[in-house]
Protein backbone atom coordinates (compact mmCIF):
# COMPACT_ATOMS: atom_id res chain seq x y z
CA UNK A 1 0.00 0.00 0.00
CA UNK A 2 1.37 3.70 -0.93
CA UNK A 3 1.91 5.16 2.50
CA UNK A 4 0.07 8.65 1.66
CA UNK A 5 -3.22 6.62 1.29
CA UNK A 6 -2.00 4.55 4.61
CA UNK A 7 -1.65 7.77 6.12
CA UNK A 8 -4.51 9.28 4.95
CA UNK A 9 -6.57 6.48 6.11
CA UNK A 10 -4.95 6.37 9.16
CA UNK A 11 -6.11 9.87 9.80
CA UNK A 12 -9.47 8.73 8.40
CA UNK A 13 -10.49 6.28 10.79
CA UNK A 14 -8.48 7.41 13.92
CA UNK A 15 -10.15 9.09 16.89
CA UNK A 16 -9.01 12.74 17.02
CA UNK A 17 -7.55 14.14 20.18
CA UNK A 18 -10.27 17.30 20.10
CA UNK A 19 -13.60 15.60 20.58
CA UNK A 20 -14.98 18.83 18.93
CA UNK A 21 -13.30 17.98 15.74
CA UNK A 22 -14.44 14.04 15.57
CA UNK A 23 -17.92 15.45 15.74
CA UNK A 24 -17.27 17.89 13.00
CA UNK A 25 -15.91 15.33 10.51
CA UNK A 26 -18.82 12.69 11.22
CA UNK A 27 -21.41 15.70 10.31
CA UNK A 28 -19.66 16.26 7.52
CA UNK A 29 -19.96 13.00 6.47
CA UNK A 30 -23.40 12.61 7.69
CA UNK A 31 -24.08 15.54 5.81
CA UNK A 32 -22.96 14.29 2.47
CA UNK A 33 -25.05 10.92 2.96
CA UNK A 34 -28.34 12.97 3.63
CA UNK A 35 -27.67 15.54 0.84
CA UNK A 36 -27.27 12.19 -1.60
CA UNK A 37 -29.44 10.03 -0.57
CA UNK A 38 -33.01 13.23 -0.67
CA UNK A 39 -31.22 13.91 -4.46
CA UNK A 40 -31.70 9.95 -5.35
CA UNK A 41 -35.41 9.75 -3.36
CA UNK A 42 -36.36 13.15 -5.12
CA UNK A 43 -34.45 12.57 -8.36
CA UNK A 44 -36.29 9.06 -8.95
CA UNK A 45 -40.11 10.16 -7.98
CA UNK A 46 -39.53 13.37 -10.75
CA UNK A 47 -38.18 10.35 -13.15
CA UNK A 48 -41.13 8.36 -11.94
CA UNK A 49 -43.89 10.94 -12.39
CA UNK A 50 -42.10 11.71 -16.02
CA UNK A 51 -42.28 8.25 -17.41
CA UNK A 52 -45.81 7.50 -15.41
CA UNK A 53 -47.24 10.80 -17.02
CA UNK A 54 -45.63 9.71 -20.38
CA UNK A 55 -47.28 6.28 -20.08
CA UNK A 56 -50.24 8.11 -19.61
CA UNK A 57 -50.62 9.77 -22.35
CA UNK A 58 -49.30 7.04 -24.70
CA UNK A 59 -51.73 4.68 -23.29
CA UNK A 60 -54.82 6.85 -23.27
CA UNK A 61 -54.22 8.52 -26.86
CA UNK A 62 -52.11 7.49 -29.54
CA UNK A 63 -48.02 8.59 -30.75
CA UNK A 64 -49.42 10.77 -33.05
CA UNK A 65 -53.04 12.36 -33.35
CA UNK A 66 -53.92 13.16 -36.68
CA UNK A 67 -56.76 15.85 -36.90
CA UNK A 68 -59.24 18.31 -39.12
CA UNK A 69 -60.88 20.84 -38.63
CA UNK A 70 -64.63 20.19 -39.58
CA UNK A 71 -63.81 16.41 -39.45
CA UNK A 72 -61.89 14.05 -41.28
CA UNK A 73 -64.83 12.23 -43.99
CA UNK A 74 -62.51 10.32 -46.23
CA UNK A 75 -61.59 8.17 -43.14
CA UNK A 76 -60.43 5.22 -45.17
CA UNK A 77 -58.38 6.66 -47.67
CA UNK A 78 -56.62 8.69 -45.08
CA UNK A 79 -55.45 5.79 -42.96
CA UNK A 80 -54.64 4.17 -46.28
CA UNK A 81 -51.99 6.85 -47.13
CA UNK A 82 -51.00 6.83 -43.29
CA UNK A 83 -50.26 3.38 -42.85
CA UNK A 84 -47.98 3.49 -45.90
CA UNK A 85 -45.63 6.06 -44.54
CA UNK A 86 -42.38 4.79 -43.00
CA UNK A 87 -42.56 4.41 -39.17
CA UNK A 88 -46.02 3.93 -39.32
CA UNK A 89 -47.28 0.70 -37.53
CA UNK A 90 -50.93 1.00 -37.02
CA UNK A 91 -53.84 3.90 -37.19
CA UNK A 92 -57.61 3.64 -35.89
CA UNK A 93 -59.99 6.45 -36.31
CA UNK A 94 -61.67 7.95 -33.61
CA UNK A 95 -64.47 10.50 -32.73
CA UNK A 96 -64.14 12.65 -29.58
CA UNK A 97 -66.38 15.18 -27.99
CA UNK A 98 -68.33 17.03 -24.81
CA UNK A 99 -71.03 15.73 -23.59
CA UNK A 100 -73.19 15.33 -20.42
CA UNK A 101 -73.82 12.13 -18.74
CA UNK A 102 -77.19 11.44 -16.75
CA UNK A 103 -77.38 8.86 -14.10
CA UNK A 104 -80.33 8.97 -11.43
CA UNK A 105 -80.59 12.46 -10.30
CA UNK A 106 -76.83 13.26 -11.21
CA UNK A 107 -75.45 14.85 -14.15
CA UNK A 108 -72.01 15.56 -14.98
CA UNK A 109 -69.98 16.73 -17.97
CA UNK A 110 -67.99 14.11 -18.92
CA UNK A 111 -65.15 13.44 -22.51
CA UNK A 112 -66.78 11.20 -24.80
CA UNK A 113 -64.71 9.42 -27.07
CA UNK A 114 -66.24 6.81 -29.80
CA UNK A 115 -63.80 4.38 -30.89
CA UNK A 116 -63.06 1.50 -33.61
CA UNK A 117 -62.87 -1.88 -31.53
CA UNK A 118 -60.97 -3.91 -33.95
CA UNK A 119 -58.22 -0.71 -34.67
CA UNK A 120 -58.02 0.98 -31.40
CA UNK A 121 -56.09 -1.82 -29.50
CA UNK A 122 -53.31 -1.47 -32.19
CA UNK A 123 -52.23 1.97 -31.57
CA UNK A 124 -53.30 2.81 -27.71
CA UNK A 125 -53.10 0.79 -24.48
CA UNK A 126 -56.83 1.31 -23.60
CA UNK A 127 -57.90 -1.98 -24.31
CA UNK A 128 -55.19 -2.97 -21.37
CA UNK A 129 -56.69 -0.52 -19.13
CA UNK A 130 -60.41 -1.88 -19.10
CA UNK A 131 -60.95 -4.17 -15.97
CA UNK A 132 -62.47 -7.54 -18.20
CA UNK A 133 -58.92 -6.83 -20.21
CA UNK A 134 -61.10 -6.32 -23.41
CA UNK A 135 -62.75 -3.85 -25.53
CA UNK A 136 -65.96 -4.80 -26.61
CA UNK A 137 -69.26 -2.95 -25.95
CA UNK A 138 -71.82 -4.90 -27.27
CA UNK A 139 -75.16 -3.48 -27.73
CA UNK A 140 -75.25 0.26 -26.95
CA UNK A 141 -72.19 -0.65 -24.61
CA UNK A 142 -70.25 2.29 -22.82
CA UNK A 143 -67.37 2.46 -20.25
CA UNK A 144 -66.38 4.51 -18.00
CA UNK A 145 -63.76 5.70 -16.31
CA UNK A 146 -63.69 3.94 -12.62
CA UNK A 147 -62.88 7.21 -10.41
CA UNK A 148 -66.13 8.48 -12.12
CA UNK A 149 -67.66 5.47 -11.45
CA UNK A 150 -66.98 5.49 -8.15
CA UNK A 151 -68.23 9.21 -7.76
CA UNK A 152 -71.68 8.57 -9.09
CA UNK A 153 -71.96 4.73 -7.58
CA UNK A 154 -72.31 3.66 -10.97
CA UNK A 155 -72.06 -0.61 -11.27
CA UNK A 156 -71.96 -2.76 -14.66
CA UNK A 157 -75.00 -2.89 -16.43
CA UNK A 158 -76.47 0.23 -14.90
CA UNK A 159 -78.11 2.11 -17.87
CA UNK A 160 -77.64 5.59 -17.80
CA UNK A 161 -77.86 8.36 -20.50
CA UNK A 162 -75.69 10.56 -22.68
CA UNK A 163 -76.89 13.87 -23.84
CA UNK A 164 -74.65 15.91 -26.94
CA UNK A 165 -74.85 19.47 -26.32
CA UNK A 166 -74.34 19.84 -30.68
CA UNK A 167 -77.08 17.36 -31.98
CA UNK A 168 -79.23 18.08 -28.66
CA UNK A 169 -80.28 14.62 -28.34
CA UNK A 170 -79.64 11.99 -25.71
CA UNK A 171 -79.34 8.50 -25.98
CA UNK A 172 -79.30 5.25 -23.37
CA UNK A 173 -76.23 2.88 -22.79
CA UNK A 174 -75.72 0.22 -20.33
CA UNK A 175 -72.12 0.34 -18.52
CA UNK A 176 -70.32 -2.56 -20.53
CA UNK A 177 -67.26 -2.08 -18.04
CA UNK A 178 -64.64 0.42 -16.46
CA UNK A 179 -61.34 1.13 -16.94
CA UNK A 180 -58.66 2.55 -14.84
CA UNK A 181 -55.47 4.43 -16.43
CA UNK A 182 -53.89 5.19 -13.18
CA UNK A 183 -54.64 9.05 -14.14
CA UNK A 184 -57.26 10.55 -11.64
CA UNK A 185 -58.30 12.97 -14.61
CA UNK A 186 -58.68 10.72 -17.15
CA UNK A 187 -60.49 8.29 -14.97
CA UNK A 188 -63.03 10.64 -13.39
CA UNK A 189 -63.83 12.40 -17.27
CA UNK A 190 -63.59 10.18 -19.81
CA UNK A 191 -66.40 7.63 -20.93
CA UNK A 192 -65.72 5.13 -24.40
CA UNK A 193 -68.40 4.04 -26.63
CA UNK A 194 -68.24 3.03 -30.18
CA UNK A 195 -67.11 4.89 -33.15
CA UNK A 196 -70.61 4.14 -34.77
CA UNK A 197 -72.76 4.68 -31.27
CA UNK A 198 -70.88 7.90 -31.74
CA UNK A 199 -71.65 9.05 -35.32
CA UNK A 200 -75.07 8.22 -34.57
CA UNK A 201 -75.12 10.33 -31.08
CA UNK A 202 -73.48 13.52 -32.47
CA UNK A 203 -75.43 12.96 -36.09
CA UNK A 204 -71.83 13.06 -37.96
CA UNK A 205 -70.66 10.84 -41.34
CA UNK A 206 -67.03 12.13 -40.16
CA UNK A 207 -64.62 11.35 -37.55
CA UNK A 208 -62.54 13.60 -35.16
CA UNK A 209 -59.31 12.13 -35.73
CA UNK A 210 -56.89 9.45 -36.43
CA UNK A 211 -54.76 7.75 -33.76
CA UNK A 212 -51.30 6.81 -35.21
CA UNK A 213 -48.84 4.47 -33.54
CA UNK A 214 -45.42 4.64 -34.64
CA UNK A 215 -42.11 2.15 -34.23
CA UNK A 216 -40.60 4.70 -31.71
CA UNK A 217 -42.56 6.93 -29.65
CA UNK A 218 -39.69 9.43 -29.31
CA UNK A 219 -39.00 9.89 -32.99
CA UNK A 220 -42.81 11.36 -32.85
CA UNK A 221 -41.59 14.64 -33.61
CA UNK A 222 -39.38 13.52 -37.19
CA UNK A 223 -42.50 11.29 -38.08
CA UNK A 224 -45.06 14.38 -37.40
CA UNK A 225 -43.12 17.13 -40.06
CA UNK A 226 -42.96 14.16 -42.26
CA UNK A 227 -46.54 13.36 -42.17
CA UNK A 228 -46.74 17.65 -42.63
CA UNK A 229 -46.15 17.22 -46.30
CA UNK A 230 -48.97 15.23 -47.04
CA UNK A 231 -51.91 16.46 -44.04
CA UNK A 232 -50.99 20.37 -44.53
CA UNK A 233 -53.36 22.59 -43.36
CA UNK A 234 -56.75 21.96 -42.61
CA UNK A 235 -55.38 18.86 -41.58
CA UNK A 236 -53.26 19.61 -37.73
CA UNK A 237 -50.77 17.15 -36.89
CA UNK A 238 -50.19 16.70 -32.94
CA UNK A 239 -47.41 14.55 -31.04
CA UNK A 240 -48.13 12.34 -27.69
CA UNK A 241 -45.58 15.43 -26.07
CA UNK A 242 -48.28 17.95 -27.17
CA UNK A 243 -51.18 16.61 -25.98
CA UNK A 244 -49.89 17.55 -22.37
CA UNK A 245 -47.17 20.04 -23.54
CA UNK A 246 -47.63 22.01 -19.95
CA UNK A 247 -47.25 19.33 -17.85
CA UNK A 248 -44.24 17.71 -19.66
CA UNK A 249 -42.59 21.07 -19.31
CA UNK A 250 -43.21 21.05 -15.66
CA UNK A 251 -42.06 18.32 -14.75
CA UNK A 252 -38.53 18.77 -16.37
CA UNK A 253 -38.38 22.41 -14.70
CA UNK A 254 -38.84 21.00 -11.43
CA UNK A 255 -36.89 18.31 -11.84
CA UNK A 256 -33.92 20.73 -13.01
CA UNK A 257 -35.26 22.61 -9.76
CA UNK A 258 -35.62 20.19 -7.32
CA UNK A 259 -31.64 18.70 -8.28
CA UNK A 260 -30.33 22.71 -7.89
CA UNK A 261 -32.47 23.12 -4.50
CA UNK A 262 -31.35 19.63 -2.79
CA UNK A 263 -27.78 19.88 -4.08
CA UNK A 264 -27.25 22.76 -2.31
CA UNK A 265 -27.66 20.63 0.73
CA UNK A 266 -24.35 18.57 -0.26
CA UNK A 267 -22.27 22.03 -0.94
CA UNK A 268 -23.17 23.05 3.29
CA UNK A 269 -22.33 19.01 4.03
CA UNK A 270 -18.96 20.11 1.88
CA UNK A 271 -17.92 23.06 3.70
CA UNK A 272 -18.07 21.04 7.11
CA UNK A 273 -15.54 18.54 4.48
CA UNK A 274 -13.25 21.75 4.27
CA UNK A 275 -13.57 22.94 8.15
CA UNK A 276 -13.25 19.68 9.33
CA UNK A 277 -9.94 19.21 7.25
CA UNK A 278 -9.11 22.55 7.98
CA UNK A 279 -9.15 21.62 11.52
CA UNK A 280 -7.31 18.23 11.19
CA UNK A 281 -4.38 20.56 9.28
CA UNK A 282 -4.19 22.38 12.35
CA UNK A 283 -4.23 19.37 15.07
CA UNK A 284 -1.76 17.22 12.38
CA UNK A 285 0.51 20.13 12.19
CA UNK A 286 3.81 18.25 14.51
CA UNK A 287 2.78 15.22 11.82
CA UNK A 288 2.94 17.10 8.90
CA UNK A 289 6.36 18.68 9.91
CA UNK A 290 8.09 15.26 11.21
CA UNK A 291 7.08 14.02 7.77
CA UNK A 292 7.94 17.40 5.66
CA UNK A 293 11.29 16.46 7.84
CA UNK A 294 11.76 13.05 6.80
CA UNK A 295 11.85 14.01 3.59
CA UNK A 296 8.25 14.38 1.97
CA UNK A 297 7.22 16.28 -0.83
CA UNK A 298 4.84 19.50 -0.57
CA UNK A 299 2.71 17.44 -3.29
CA UNK A 300 2.84 13.98 -0.56
CA UNK A 301 1.16 16.38 2.31
CA UNK A 302 -1.14 17.73 -0.46
CA UNK A 303 -2.06 14.09 -1.78
CA UNK A 304 -2.87 13.02 2.09
CA UNK A 305 -5.29 15.70 2.63
CA UNK A 306 -6.93 15.18 -0.73
CA UNK A 307 -7.02 11.55 -0.16
CA UNK A 308 -8.88 12.06 3.08
CA UNK A 309 -11.52 14.99 2.01
CA UNK A 310 -12.25 12.25 -0.84
CA UNK A 311 -13.00 9.16 0.92
CA UNK A 312 -15.09 11.48 3.06
CA UNK A 313 -16.91 12.26 0.06
CA UNK A 314 -17.15 8.68 -1.31
CA UNK A 315 -18.71 7.42 2.01
CA UNK A 316 -20.90 9.59 1.93
CA UNK A 317 -21.79 9.66 -1.75
CA UNK A 318 -21.90 5.27 -1.22
CA UNK A 319 -23.90 5.05 1.92
CA UNK A 320 -26.23 8.11 0.95
CA UNK A 321 -26.81 6.63 -2.87
CA UNK A 322 -27.80 2.73 -0.89
CA UNK A 323 -30.36 4.53 1.46
CA UNK A 324 -31.74 6.68 -1.19
CA UNK A 325 -32.02 3.70 -3.18
CA UNK A 326 -33.89 1.67 -0.03
CA UNK A 327 -35.89 4.72 0.59
CA UNK A 328 -37.01 4.94 -3.04
CA UNK A 329 -37.95 1.71 -3.84
CA UNK A 330 -40.32 1.60 -0.79
CA UNK A 331 -41.72 5.21 -0.50
CA UNK A 332 -45.48 4.02 -1.20
CA UNK A 333 -45.05 1.55 1.99
CA UNK A 334 -43.45 4.19 3.96
CA UNK A 335 -45.94 6.70 2.65
CA UNK A 336 -49.08 4.29 3.48
CA UNK A 337 -47.31 3.71 6.79
CA UNK A 338 -47.22 7.50 7.80
CA UNK A 339 -50.87 7.54 6.53
CA UNK A 340 -52.22 4.83 8.59
CA UNK A 341 -50.20 6.39 11.65
CA UNK A 342 -51.16 10.31 11.29
CA UNK A 343 -54.44 9.64 9.19
CA UNK A 344 -52.92 12.80 7.14
CA UNK A 345 -52.73 11.42 2.57
CA UNK A 346 -49.49 12.52 1.55
CA UNK A 347 -50.50 11.82 -1.59
CA UNK A 348 -53.74 12.35 -2.39
CA UNK A 349 -54.70 10.95 -6.61
CA UNK A 350 -56.93 13.74 -7.18
CA UNK A 351 -54.59 16.25 -6.61
CA UNK A 352 -51.31 14.59 -8.51
CA UNK A 353 -53.52 12.64 -10.82
CA UNK A 354 -51.69 9.39 -9.91
CA UNK A 355 -53.20 6.29 -8.28
CA UNK A 356 -49.56 6.11 -6.09
CA UNK A 357 -46.06 7.76 -5.86
CA UNK A 358 -44.24 6.66 -9.25
CA UNK A 359 -40.56 6.01 -8.53
CA UNK A 360 -37.70 5.03 -11.26
CA UNK A 361 -34.53 4.63 -10.01
CA UNK A 362 -31.95 4.83 -12.64
CA UNK A 363 -28.12 3.70 -12.32
CA UNK A 364 -27.35 7.15 -14.47
CA UNK A 365 -29.00 9.46 -12.66
CA UNK A 366 -27.98 7.85 -9.11
CA UNK A 367 -24.20 7.72 -10.54
CA UNK A 368 -24.26 11.49 -12.13
CA UNK A 369 -25.65 12.33 -8.30
CA UNK A 370 -22.31 10.12 -6.67
CA UNK A 371 -20.04 11.71 -8.90
CA UNK A 372 -21.20 15.48 -8.12
CA UNK A 373 -20.88 14.88 -4.78
CA UNK A 374 -17.30 13.86 -5.26
CA UNK A 375 -16.50 16.84 -7.00
CA UNK A 376 -17.70 18.85 -4.40
CA UNK A 377 -15.99 17.01 -1.65
CA UNK A 378 -12.59 16.98 -4.10
CA UNK A 379 -12.92 21.08 -4.73
CA UNK A 380 -13.81 21.08 -0.65
CA UNK A 381 -10.24 19.53 0.17
CA UNK A 382 -8.46 21.67 -2.30
CA UNK A 383 -7.33 24.64 0.18
CA UNK A 384 -6.75 22.21 3.43
CA UNK A 385 -4.22 20.46 1.11
CA UNK A 386 -2.73 23.62 -0.13
CA UNK A 387 -2.63 24.96 3.31
CA UNK A 388 -1.29 21.58 4.55
CA UNK A 389 1.82 21.73 1.90
CA UNK A 390 2.68 25.06 2.50
CA UNK A 391 3.65 24.28 6.09
CA UNK A 392 7.34 25.28 6.79
CA UNK A 393 8.80 21.72 8.60
CA UNK A 394 10.86 24.16 10.90
CA UNK A 395 8.00 26.11 12.37
CA UNK A 396 5.50 23.26 11.89
CA UNK A 397 7.68 21.46 15.12
CA UNK A 398 9.77 23.84 16.67
CA UNK A 399 7.46 24.40 19.51
CA UNK A 400 6.83 20.54 19.86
Amino acid sequence: MNWKIFVGLRYLTRRSKERFISIISVISVLGVIVGVAALVVVISIMTGFDIEIREKIIGTYSHIIVLKEGGISNTEEAISTLNEKEHIVASAPFIEEQAFLKYKDNTVGVLLRGLDEKREGAVSNVREYINSGKLSFGNNGIIIGSELAKALRIRKNDTLTVFSPYSNRGKKFTVSGTFTSGRYDYDANIVFISLTEAKALFKRDSVSGIGVRVDNEFNAYAIKRALQNDFHYPFTVKTWMELDKNLMRALAIEKKMMFIILALIIVVACFNVASSLIMQVIEKTKDIGILRAIGAKASDIKTIFIFLGLSVGALGAFLGSVIGILIAGNINVIAGTIEKATGLELFPSDIYYLSSIPVKIVAQDVAVIAAFSLTLALAASLYPAWKASRLNPVEAIRYE
